[in-house]
């Protein structure tokens, strides 16, 4: 399957010089004690982004590429949520996140977005088309020295991928995706909005009191088979170490859950493996057709009204039968 086969000339262009032979340049070779510290720094920085956060989204759509257009006013919103460490192999860490709400005097837990980082991956899952995730194969000389970063919506189906390199510019430390394609998040999908995806870059740095999260998106429209820019959107997501809130339901939900949930993570790497990656309708309230039974099944195993086995059974059914294979 071509990626966007119907670009029109500028958009070609743009997206042409994303792909990994133009994006970085190759990581010269470096000695081995060097090469060493360097992955255990890009290590800590990755690691730094688990614990408990004060969070602060910042979302403002700034310059119109398109006549007529009025750009949405400043969004600015927040909560609490809590990161934690799910897997670290070495040179893969994977790192789930927890938003926890107050309602009615109680906690209730959100399972939120996933992050996976891997280290000198030979492909990534990477967003291809309305409802489609591919792999994107890289090549030796672009991987050496990187990290790719896979993110995964509340109902751990992808939402992008893309790779890039842990680099100290003015004295600040950061990584830096490539040009990267992404579906509508909720935020802007559930307003029926003139575009339908994103293509930006992500940055993630280490503060001195926790990291952010810094997203510069163009906001792109499907029309008649080409893709035009639309609006520039800039989005900071702050998260500030902060531990006075309630984050014992964090940690209940996951250890309620967690067996649930690395079952439903191994479906979709099967699917992903064996189907050509992934396509799945999508949903603007939930982000998939089927995310808002998948979290449901999780509450119920933790409220004790549906046993983990049977909840994986109908799990993995409803994760097959709305998945397709992608032709080649």
């Amino acid at each position: 399957m071509k990626l966007f086969p119907r670009l029109s000339a500028g958009l070609l262009l743009l997206a042409l010089t994303s792909s990994p032979a133009l994006a970085h340049p190759p990581i010269q070779q470096r000695a081995a004690a060097d090469e060493q510290a360097a992955f255990a720094a890009d290590r800590a920085d990755i690691l730094a982004m688990a614990g408990d956060f004060k969070v602060r989204f910042d979302m403002q759509e700034s310059t119109p590429w398109r006549t007529g257009y009025t750009p949405l006013d400043r969004k600015i919103s927040g909560g609490h949520e809590s990161v934690r460490v799910i897997e670290d192999t070495g040179r893969k860490i994977v790192l789930q996140h927890m938003l926890v709400v107050e309602q009615d005097g109680q906690s209730m837990v959100i399972k939120h977005w996933r992050q996976d980082w891997e280290y000198e991956p030979e492909k990534v899952l990477v967003y291809s088309d309305t409802g489609q995730w591919t792999w994107q194969p890289l090549d030796e000389r672009t991987r050496h020295g990187r990290w790719s970063q896979t993110v995964y919506q509340v109902d751990d189906s992808p939402r992008y991928g893309s790779y890039g390199a842990f680099e100290t510019q003015a004295g600040v430390r950061r990584w830096r995706s490539d040009w990267t394609w992404r579906p509508l998040a909720r935020r802007d999908a559930i307003r029926n909005p003139v575009y339908d995806r994103y293509y930006g870059i992500n940055r993630h740095q280490v503060t001195p009191d926790g990291w952010i999260h810094w997203q510069d998106n163009t906001k792109m429209a499907s029309e008649g088979g080409q893709l035009r820019p639309v609006v520039q959107e800039y989005l900071l997501n702050t998260y500030t170490r902060f531990a006075d809130y309630d984050t014992k339901a964090a940690d209940a939900y996951w250890t309620a859950t967690k067996g649930y949930w690395a079952a439903i993570r191994s479906a979709w790497d099967q699917v992903a493996a064996t189907k050509g990656g992934i396509a799945i309708q999508e949903q603007a309230d939930t982000g998939t057709v089927i995310s808002g039974r998948l979290l449901e099944l999780a509450d119920e195993i933790q409220a004790g009204t549906t046993r983990e086995a049977a909840a994986i059974a109908e799990a993995k059914k409803l994760i097959d039968g709305n998945t397709t294979a992608i032709a080649g």
